[in-house]
C-alpha cells in the first residue's frame, strides 16, 4: 500500500490519544486565553457605551459618523472611534464604511426603550467589581471578603438595583411562561412569591388572571421595588406584602395554588432544600411550584452561562454557588413533588415546574 503523499502533514495532524481525554501533536490555539483576557475590555466597553448613551443617541439621530456623534455626546473623537469599533466587532453595532448604526441586538437589548432592554441590568449583573479582583482569596478562604449578603449588610444596597435591572427580562419570561404552564386558566389562584424582588412573576400571573391574588415577600428595603412595580402595573390592590426572611416568615400551610422561587435558590447553598420543602408545604394538593434560575447540566460543561453565574454567586455571596439539574431535581423529589419538568419561556431563562400530589383545586 502506498504511503501518504504528505507524510509530515499526516503525522502533525494525527490525534495522539496520550492524555485524558486526549491531546494532539499540534499545539493548541491561544484563542481561549485571549478571550478570557479580553473579557474585561469587552464588558467595560459595553458599560461605557451605556454610560455615555451611545445606543440611545444613535437611536435618536440614526446612522452617523464618529465626528458628529462625538459632538453630540460631548466626548473625545479619537477615543469614541476606538469604542465604536470595539462595539462593532462584538456585534453590538453595524458599520458601513465610516458610518455607525444600531443593529437588531442593540435596538432590542441596549436601548433604554428597547422591547427587552437590559440597560439597567448590565452594570450590576456581575456583582461588585472588587469581589472579582479578590476571587483567588475567596477560593482560598471559602468566603468572599465583602459578601453582598453578609452579617450587618443591608440587602437593599445590592439587591434593589439588581431587581430593578432584572425586572424587564424576568417579567417577559414570566409572561411567556403562561404558554407552557397555563396559569391564566386557573380560577382565582392564590400565589406565594418568596424572595420576589420586583415581583415580576406575581405581576405576570396577576395580569394573566384578573381574579388572582398574591402574597409577595422579600426584605423590607427590597420590597419597596415590588410595591412600586405592582402599582405601576395596576395590580397592587390584589397583593399582600409580607416583609422578612423567607426561611422564617409565617406561611399558611396548604393555602396556595402557585408558589414562586424566582432566582433565589442559587444564593442559598444547602439551605435551598429547606426552602423547596417550605414551598411544598405552602401548596394546595395539585398546586405547582415555579423554581426559576440558571441551571448547569450535570457535567457542568454544556451551559457556560449557568456555570459562570454559579461562579458569580460564589464570588459575592456567603452560601451561593452553581445549581445543577441533578441537585435541583433531588430537592424537588425529596420534598415530595411530582410531574417535574423544565421550561425555557425565553432564551437563557429557565424554570422548573413541579406539582404537589393531589387533586387540582380549580
Amino acid at each position: 500500500m502506498a504511503d501518504s503523499p504528505y507524510p509530515e502533514l499526516k503525522k502533525r495532524h494525527t490525534m495522539a490519544h496520550t492524555g485524558r481525554p486526549w491531546t494532539d501533536h499540534k499545539p493548541p490555539s491561544a484563542a481561549p486565553v485571549w478571550a478570557a483576557v479580553e473579557g474585561l475590555a469587552r464588558y467595560h466597553s459595553l458599560v461605557a457605551a451605556l454610560e455615555l448613551d451611545v445606543f440611545d443617541v444613535l437611536a435618536d439621530v440614526g446612522p452617523a459618523e464618529v465626528t458628529p456623534l462625538a459632538t453630540k455626546l460631548d466626548v473625545d473623537e479619537a477615543n469614541l472611534g476606538a469604542l465604536l469599533d470595539a462595539l462593532v466587532v462584538q456585534g453590538f453595532l453595524e458599520q458601513i464604511r465610516d458610518v455607525y448604526d444600531l443593529n437588531d441586538t442593540a435596538r432590542r437589548y441596549l436601548c433604554s426603550e428597547g422591547a427587552a432592554t437590559m440597560v439597567d441590568l448590565i452594570p450590576v449583573a456581575p456583582g461588585p467589581a472588587e469581589n472579582w479582583t479578590r476571587l483567588a482569596d475567596t477560593v482560598r478562604n471559602g468566603r468572599p471578603a465583602t459578601p453582598v449578603d453578609g452579617d450587618g449588610v443591608d440587602p437593599a444596597e445590592f439587591y434593589v438595583p439588581l431587581v430593578e435591572g432584572t425586572f424587564t427580562t424576568i417579567h417577559r419570561a414570566a409572561t411567556r411562561a403562561d404558554l407552557r404552564i397555563g396559569y391564566s386558566r386557573l380560577r382565582a389562584p392564590k400565589v406565594l412569591d418568596l424572595g420576589a424582588g420586583g415581583a415580576p412573576w406575581s405581576i405576570a400571573i396577576l395580569e394573566g388572571c384578573p381574579d388572582a391574588t398574591a402574597v409577595v415577600n422579600d426584605w423590607p428595603g427590597v420590597l419597596t421595588v415590588a410595591e412600586a412595580k405592582t402599582a405601576a402595573h395596576g395590580v397592587s390592590e390584589r397583593v399582600q406584602f409580607r416583609p422578612g426572611d423567607y426561611h422564617e416568615i409565617e406561611i399558611e400551610p396548604g393555602a396556595y395554588d402557585i408558589v414562586v422561587l424566582g432566582h433565589v435558590c442559587r444564593t442559598e447553598g444547602p439551605r435551598a432544600a429547606a426552602l423547596v420543602a417550605r414551598a411544598f408545604g405552602a401548596l394546595k394538593p395539585g398546586g405547582r411550584l415555579i423554581l426559576a434560575d440558571y441551571f448547569a447540566d450535570n457535567g457542568r460543561k454544556l451551559n457556560p452561562h449557568a456555570v459562570i453565574m454559579g461562579l458569580t454567586m460564589a464570588a459575592s455571596t456567603v452560601e451561593g454557588g452553581p445549581l445543577t439539574a441533578r441537585g435541583v431535581h433531588s430537592w424537588l423529589h425529596e420534598a415530595g413533588f411530582e410531574a417535574i419538568r423544565m421550561i425555557e419561556p425565553i432564551g437563557f431563562q429557565f424554570a422548573y415546574v413541579a406539582t404537589r400530589p393531589g387533586a387540582v383545586d380549580s
